[in-house]
């Protein structure tokens, strides 16, 4: 549905973006991460067809960015950080107005908007000036322009700003669902957000991707050891003694008792070694009872930092 080539944005001397290639398939939800400074939001204001690039090309659903404007922004709903609202006129003259400019016509116009404003949750507030309205139904206002003309493209940029913890969930579920009709481009600094949400993701840093996969796939590139975290019921110095013999792990250590009873273990193995079905039976035989097992990969914030922070690039 979206493909990017050789996209390089130059300022001057300044190279904003740098020979990106990458491409988001039809019914995907993508997490776009980069510092700020990155590149992220030129990517994106490239792909609107807001500005153009320097070179390269960018195609949505077969049409190129800027050989066919019009058709690509027909099937593009965009929410920038910042929503373009005209403040002096209420929420559903507003919405009027997006309806017109996108050529909706005026039979869907009025059933759309009637159905974007209850998915958004913004129908109670239709009647009043924008000026007036909460940061949060601001917000709310600005992604239900981006609904306008149901695109089968949208690009999210920041979509939860300003909105309280429970209108986070609604907005995370509903981009979920968003995600089953539509292709979603979607950039956030809350990246539990993104882990919840996003089935790939793309990490751009200094204009240029530096890792492109599912946060499991990019933890287990990054993490040179597979981690768990244990609780068992047995003996601290017993149970630490068994998880130090088994192939394949590398170090076992304490890690406090939160049960009675009960140690928290540690339990680090060698890369790209499975050691849960190893543990189990070493600990079975021993009569230690295992009360939990917790995957330890690395987070996405883990991993973002990791790659931003480091001249490192994963393939």
């Amino acid at each position: 549905m979206i493909q990017v080539e050789k996209l390089t944005k130059k300022y001057g001397q300044h190279i904003a973006t740098k020979n990106l290639n990458f491409t988001v398939n039809k019914g995907e939800v993508l997490g776009f991460l980069g510092p700020n400074g990155a590149g992220k939001s030129t990517t994106m204001n490239i792909i609107t067809g807001y500005i153009s690039a320097t070179e390269g090309t960018v195609m949505i659903d077969g049409y190129d960015v800027l050989e066919k404007p019009e058709e690509v922004k027909k099937r593009i709903g965009y929410l920038p950080e910042f929503p373009p609202l005209y403040t002096e006129m209420t929420v559903k003259e507003y919405l009027d107005f997006v309806s017109d400019i996108k050529k909706v016509s005026k039979a869907q116009k009025n059933k759309d908007m009637e159905k974007i404003m209850d998915l958004i949750k913004i129908a109670d507030v239709r009647k009043r000036l924008i000026k007036n309205l909460s940061k949060g139904y601001k917000q709310r206002v600005g992604f239900a322009q981006a609904l306008i003309g149901n695109p089968p493209v949208l690009v999210l940029d920041e979509p939860t700003i300003g909105l309280d913890p429970k209108q986070i969930i609604e907005i995370r579920n509903l981009i979920k669902d968003l995600g089953k009709e539509h292709t979603i481009i979607l950039s956030s600094h809350i990246l539990p957000e993104v882990s919840a949400v996003c089935e790939r993701v793309i990490i751009i840093n200094k204009g240029e991707i530096v890792a492109s996969g599912t946060p499991d796939s990019l933890s287990k590139h990054l993490n040179n050891s597979s981690r768990l975290s244990l609780r068992v019921a047995g003996p601290e110095e017993s149970v630490i003694k068994v998880l130090n013999n088994i192939p394949g792990v590398k170090l076992a250590e304490y890690n406090g008792i939160k049960e009675m009873d009960t140690v928290d273990v540690l339990v680090e193995g060698d890369k790209d070694v499975d050691i849960r079905k190893p543990l189990f039976f070493a600990l079975s035989r021993a009569q230690y009872p295992i009360l939990q097992m917790k995957s330890m990969d690395l987070t996405l914030e883990e991993i973002f930092l990791q790659l931003t922070t480091k001249e490192r690039e994963v393939s």
